[in-house]
């Protein structure tokens, strides 16, 4: 494959698509948030509409470039930085982030808007679009449905493959599909939407979508309730279930651990209790026209009875953003501490307790760690990170890293029959673990897919799939 750095291949680049924005990439687009790996460009192209994507893919084809898709640099796995190989192109779509179009139903946005400017043109319209991450303020849509972004709402609302109705994507021929249309229904052959959704890049390059929009609840309320156990926490899921159907939004796991590496190495946030809890559970209510939060709250916790230790009902929005901002404080103070180990796993909802009190037991007999699990329990998602002992330094534990990393991992896939990906997606990183434990059925599927739609292996090359040699 073609270097990108190759100066006859820039000036034919340039030739090729009159107007296009190129240069030679800055550090911020060669780096990623946890700072494993540091990435290589040979060219940062910057285009304006679909039809310029359409040209530098078709003029990357046809040298054999690489082309690496770059949304707002929040990706967790890599997914998004090319460390070896020949240099790539890196295809930023920071200048397409126009509102299309919208009305009560959808939104037409294209990929380089970043995900709070796609949540703020619904709000403006009297909708909503439930997709929240706490990096919302940098990640784009077009990144968000590539990796099939989770977030604190999926209980509610679903995955970002299942907030978007259509998609406009350029394959890597530089041929358009365009797929647009706002349709819940279209049964017309493949699915190529969800194809792609998922896809990293891999596929095609995301250049907009059509996206579903939501009636906003009447009422939202916020608290957060201290329990004894995650088993409480799952039991106290389908209680909340149970009593208030449908209008839970948001149920997400916290240890107490994650609380105290706030009070050690900060953000300084508002902590709720006067003495940490050893797990609780933040809960967001969405509720019909005639139903109080705090009234419902205070229902729910007079019938958990035996598994509630405590809760704080926020009274006020600056007291629901205050709980929002402790839970999304989380990820932060974690990369403070330094992870050894970070997994972004799933298991069924029920297995939770099992798995957590599992995954704890083999890794105190690895050796000396500290466990922050967190997550969204509603959907089965943990995030299952390892860290140093009290006083240590990840570096001291290089030498166990890969250890503790397959030792979640077999547990997950092998005892829990759970996933190693769960909202992450594979990224560079996670391309071994995909080898480890996927079917071989389902990894030739994949390869097949892929080497039909991108047969010079020049989309994302190295990401989901390992780059042909």
């Amino acid at each position: 494959m073609l270097n990108a750095a190759d100066d006859a291949f820039a000036e034919r680049l340039a030739q090729a698509v009159p107007g296009l924005w190129i240069g030679a990439p800055e550090p911020r687009y060669l780096e990623e948030p946890r700072g494993r790996w540091l990435g290589q460009g040979g060219l940062l192209v910057k285009p304006t509409d679909t039809a310029q994507v359409s040209a530098v893919l078709r003029a990357c084809n046809a040298a054999r470039v690489g082309v690496v898709p770059y949304g707002g640099g929040t990706g967790l796995v890599s997914g998004q930085i090319a460390p070896d190989g020949p240099l790539p192109v890196i295809l930023s779509l920071e200048k397409m982030a126009a509102l299309r179009q919208i009305d009560s139903h959808a939104m037409q946005v294209e990929a380089g808007a970043t995900l709070q400017q796609v949540r703020d043109w619904a709000e403006e319209a009297g909708r909503r679009f439930p997709l929240g991450l706490a990096s919302q303020g940098s990640a784009q849509i077009g990144g968000c449905l590539a990796t099939n972004a989770g977030g604190v709402n999926v209980l509610r609302y679903g995955n970002a493959r299942a907030l978007c109705l259509g998609l406009e994507v350029v394959l890597a021929d530089g041929t358009i599909w365009s797929g647009l249309k706002a349709l819940r229904k279209d049964n017309t052959g493949y699915d190529l939407r969800d194809l792609m959704i998922g896809a990293e890049g891999s596929l095609g390059v995301i250049t907009a979508a059509s996206l579903r929009l939501f009636e906003p609840p009447a009422v939202e309320g916020t608290a957060l309730f201290a329990v004894p156990s995650p088993q409480a926490a799952v039991a106290l899921l389908e209680l909340a279930q149970r009593q208030m159907a449908g209008c839970v939004s948001a149920f997400e796991l916290i240890a107490g651990q994650g609380l105290g590496f706030l009070r050690e190495v900060g953000p300084e946030v508002q902590m709720p209790f006067a003495q940490d809890p050893e797990w609780c559970v933040l809960i967001e209510l969405g509720l019909p026209a005639g139903m109080e939060a705090e009234e419902a709250f205070g229902a729910l916790y007079e019938a958990a009875e035996e598994l509630v230790l405590d809760a704080v009902v926020a009274q006020s929005e600056a007291q629901r953003s205050a709980l929002w901002e402790l839970r999304e404080s989380l990820p932060l103070a974690n990369r403070r501490i330094g992870a050894i180990s970070s997994h972004d796993i799933s298991v069924p909802v029920s297995a939770i307790p099992e798995f957590i009190a599992a995954a704890q037991g083999r890794l105190t007999a690895m050796g000396d760690f500290r466990i922050n699990c967190f997550g969204h329990v509603g959907d089965g998602n943990l995030h299952f990170n390892v860290f140093p002992a009290k006083g240590r330094q990840r570096d001291d534990y290089l030498a166990q890293r890969d250890a503790v990393k397959r030792a979640v991992h077999d547990l997950v896939v092998q005892g829990f029959d759970g996933s190693v990906s769960a909202e992450h997606g594979v990224g560079r990183l996670k391309v071994e673990d995909l080898e480890r434990y996927e079917a071989p059925a389902k990894l030739a599927i994949m390869r097949a897919i892929k080497d039909a739609l991108d047969p010079n292996g020049i989309l994302n090359p190295g990401a989901v799939l390992r780059a042909k040699a």
